[in-house]
């Protein structure tokens, strides 16, 4: 049963059938940087998301996280104080400056903002850049797994504390599945995942609640199949282009304790927060 309270406040413009990638996100760029309240948001993060949010609800629709929503990951990022954070899809850079300050406040050294489009990752770099965060915020371009096995090669990457999921819905569980792999995600991570609501993520909602038993099943099965599957040919992005999706297994002994949590998508829709917490590892 919803325990979810009414949605208060004014509400995004509605989300139309072509919702990004249409010239908005420069368009808002345009916008902040003409605000008359400009240099009241120079080094001064909640006046930018509060400009973000004007866009979003007198101009056009934005598909960010929203103020509701990004509560719940602000107060787990006060309550863990990690040391590491990856988003995976940061789009205009909402979720990077609200959570980038809380992360830095909480003592934070390193927040990893991984967004595929080069044109949104300008805008992000700009707008923290404007926020004053570029001390502990660094965007990286391209493809969430190409991203993460190049940090982790690197060496610049060795552990996730904490990890918000907000990019491409059917790379959730691949991309949480490579980190497990890489060893990056493991005992004390926690996840945050917007979206499994709206528009859902049975596919991840079913990984991050299963038992030990059951992802050990599943990852033989899989296992088994691979020998005469045929090669993907990845996930197409809603502009046609092509994401490598490498099949990736895991790893099924990570203990996962996960929690639904209830929010609002700055349009007014019901969504929700999946908070899951790597709690062990099973022998």
């Amino acid at each position: 049963m919803s325990t979810l309270q009414g949605f208060t406040g004014q509400a995004y413009q509605p989300q139309e059938d072509t919702y990004f990638d249409d010239g908005r996100e420069v368009a808002l760029l345009h916008f902040i940087y003409k605000h008359p309240k400009l240099s009241d948001m120079r080094g001064n993060p909640q006046r930018i998301l509060e400009a973000i949010d004007e866009y979003g609800k007198t101009k056009k629709y934005l598909m960010n996280v929203g103020e509701h929503k990004s509560k719940i990951v602000v107060d787990l990022i006060k309550a863990v104080k990690p040391r590491t954070m990856v988003e995976l899809g940061g789009y205009v850079g909402y979720s990077a400056i609200a959570f980038g300050a809380a992360f830095r406040e909480a003592g934070g050294s390193r927040y990893y903002s991984l967004e595929y489009n080069p044109e949104f990752g300008a805008v992000i770099s700009s707008l923290v850049d404007l926020a004053g965060l570029h001390d502990v915020v660094r965007v990286e371009i391209g493809p969430a797994s190409a991203s993460l096995r190049r940090l982790h090669a690197e060496g610049t990457l060795k552990n996730i504390d904490f990890m918000f999921l907000d990019h491409v819905k059917p790379l959730y569980t691949p991309d949480l599945k490579l980190c497990e792999e890489l060893g990056l995600v493991g005992l004390g991570s926690v996840l945050a995942a917007d979206n499994v609501v709206k528009p859902g993520n049975p596919p991840y909602l079913e990984y991050v609640r299963s038992t030990v038993e059951q992802k050990r099943a599943t990852f033989q099965k899989n296992a088994e199949l691979s020998f005469n599957k045929p090669k993907s040919n990845g996930y197409k992005t809603g502009n046609g282009d092509q994401l490598d999706e490498s099949e990736v297994h895991g790893n099924p002994n990570l203990i996962y304790v996960s929690s639904f949590v209830e929010g609002w998508e700055p349009s007014g829709v019901p969504d929700a927060i999946e908070v899951t917490r790597c709690t062990g590892l099973q022998g």
